[in-house]
């Protein structure tokens, strides 16, 4: 693993100063009883019905959580292959590539694979920014790939090359320390970072989405959310007022206040009647959900999320909406990986490729067959043809099908089906004369030479 020179004055500068800074803000936040969740939460973007978007909040919208759980989710299941290139165009599987484990089972000894994948592709698509740290021992070989939180990273250009600046705790996974204080700052090289941006690459990190192009999607969503929250908390009693024929004291004010509050609103009190004296009136807003367009507003707030992450809405549970995809679950699951996964998982092969393999011949892919894989029929139908149904040449072996259906091998299993072919019974005509007959003719020929009538007996 790199670290910035010692020689780097100016790099060692803004370090010192944004250590100071973020000691005088944590003592400044501490003081006043918040966290660093909170604090973060100021510094973000407003959305127009007046709600702070957040990564944590955003997530508290069911369009938003289910669009990112089914994507992260899928690309977190889809294995990862290493492949050794050859000549000819020719690649292999190494099974016993040493990155193999780090990729596909233990990235490191405090989370699986899937987590990690998850909670990467979560922060490209949330934040548009994922990133981890590729923890090497001294000969360059990968020891452990370990996650950051977006929050803590800062890209900076530095003499005109791209570095990271990370702030770690001591309470999270063990990294190098660049001070014993509570926060330390790293400096990392592009090579020792994972960085997958999103959309919106400005030259140092992706466009975050919740902060763009989702802002005022989800803020409406949350505000929809509230909303219906305080509709149902009060019981769905209509809105109104209170008239009082003379004025009230502060006193009867506050009473009149505190009963409307503790004794009618709520859905615990919806069915009691109010009870209101000094001769007082209560005269309903009449004010509905249906007034507000609620459902309506709700409705396309689910399809204006779906559209923004690029995932089709009957697959996070929009029923009442169509697909142009297809009919079949494998119609649907070919669009699905084809215009919603394969730009999230090519940017993540190319990252994976230029950074982890010291030698080109190495490279790693998604295997997105296990998504791909339709119902049993259709399974079994294109086994047929790879074999080589109908009398066509087969393209996969016995056993590397009996291997996609997770199948031991089978002795005999490894041979290519090449068609029998009939050869014509016509002999091909032809200008040259045929070998064998001439043959028997000059044997015939010779032998009444050799016995003509007025010979002496056999010529030798």
């Amino acid at each position: 693993m790199k670290f910035f020179s010692s020689t780097n004055n100016q790099l060692r500068q803004e370090l010192a100063e944004a250590q100071d800074q973020l000691a005088t803000l944590k003592a400044e936040t501490e003081s006043t009883g918040h966290n660093w969740q909170e604090l973060s939460d100021v510094f973000n973007t407003l959305s127009h019905s007046g709600v702070a978007v957040t990564h944590q909040s955003a997530l508290q919208v069911a369009a938003v959580f289910a669009c990112v759980s089914l994507i992260a989710g899928a690309i977190g299941s889809i294995p990862l292959q290493i492949f050794r290139r050859q000549e000819h165009g020719i690649r292999i599987v190494d099974d016993r590539h040493p990155l193999l484990q780090r990729l596909c089972l233990e990235p490191s000894p405090m989370v699986t694979a899937l987590v990690f994948w998850e909670t990467l592709v979560t922060d490209m698509l949330l934040d548009g920014n994922g990133y981890a740290v590729i923890d090497r021992d001294l000969n360059g070989r990968v020891r452990r790939l370990i996650y950051v939180n977006p929050r803590n990273v800062e890209p900076r250009l530095v003499d005109g090359e791209l570095t990271y600046i990370v702030a770690v705790s001591l309470d999270s996974e063990a990294l190098p320390k660049a001070s014993n204080d509570d926060i330390a700052f790293v400096g990392f090289y592009p090579s020792d970072i994972l960085h997958f941006p999103g959309v919106g690459w400005n030259g140092k990190q992706g466009l975050s989405v919740i902060q763009s192009a989702a802002l005022n999607s989800v803020g409406n969503a949350l505000s929809a959310d509230k909303f219906t929250g305080l509709y149902f908390r009060q019981g769905i009693s209509s809105p109104g007022y209170i008239k009082f024929p003379n004025k009230l004291t502060k006193d009867q004010f506050e009473m009149m206040r505190e009963y409307w509050k503790t004794k009618i609103v709520g859905a615990d009190n919806a069915h009691l009647p109010p009870i209101i004296t000094e001769g007082g009136e209560f005269s309903p807003l009449n004010i509905k959900a249906d007034d507000v367009q609620l459902l309506d507003t709700r409705k396309f707030q689910v399809l204006d999320i779906a559209r923004i992450f690029g995932v089709p809405p009957h697959m996070i549970g929009a029923q009442e909406t169509t697909t142009s995809w297809g009919t079949g679950i494998e119609q649907q699951s070919i669009g699905f990986v084809r215009y919603t996964l394969r730009p999230h998982l090519t940017r993540i092969e190319q990252e994976l490729n230029r950074k982890l393999f010291r030698q080109r011949q190495y490279f790693t892919e998604f295997d997105v067959n296990a998504l791909l894989r339709g119902d049993v029929k259709a399974r079994n139908e294109a086994h047929q043809i790879a074999l080589g149904g109908n009398q066509q040449p087969g393209w996969k072996t016995t056993n590397e099908i009996r291997r996609d259906e997770n199948l031991p091998p089978i002795e005999g299993g490894d041979t290519l089906y090449q068609p029998l072919t009939g050869e014509s019974s016509e002999s091909t005509q032809t200008d040259e004369p045929d070998t064998q007959e001439s043959t028997e003719q000059d044997t015939g020929n010779e032998g009444a030479d050799a016995q003509s009538p007025g010979g002496d007996g056999l010529r030798l």
